[in-house]
């Protein structure tokens, strides 16, 4: 075996045990939240801070109801597509609730689309293994 030197600063040895550190870390983890309590009890409070402000709701567009506006040319479209590929199938109530739904979807995209992203932007969820 090596023949290994302590290093002795003020009386204590450098090196120190397993069960040293552990106790250390177990120590400063129940203190942790001690001293934090302690510190927030001790300052005053600010009478003069402000409260943080309300965040701004995004004004909604005042749209009319999907009946009464014009659809869009590519909610049209995408429509006339659908009833030449499947007009056969579809008797006239559903073709008129299909073309309510796809002008919502139009609508719902071009939306997101007016939203921009900066790069660094990430996702906004959490993952779970």
């Amino acid at each position: 075996m090596k023949n290994r030197e302590h290093i002795t600063v003020a009386g204590a040895s450098a090196r120190t045990s397993r069960r040293q550190f552990a106790q250390t870390i177990a120590a400063a983890l129940v203190a942790a939240p001690l001293v934090s309590t302690t510190l927030s009890a001790q300052t005053p409070p600010a009478a003069s801070r402000q409260a943080p402000a309300p965040p701004n709701p995004q004004p909604t567009p005042a749209t009319a109801a999907p009946s009464q506006a014009a659809p869009s040319p590519i909610a049209g479209a995408y429509a006339e597509v659908a009833r030449l590929r499947f007009g056969e199938k579809l008797v006239p109530d559903e073709l008129a609730r299909l073309k309510r739904d796809i002008e919502g979807n139009v609508r719902t995209a071009e939306r997101l689309r007016a939203f921009k992203l900066k790069n660094a932007d990430e996702p906004d969820f959490i993952f779970i293994a």
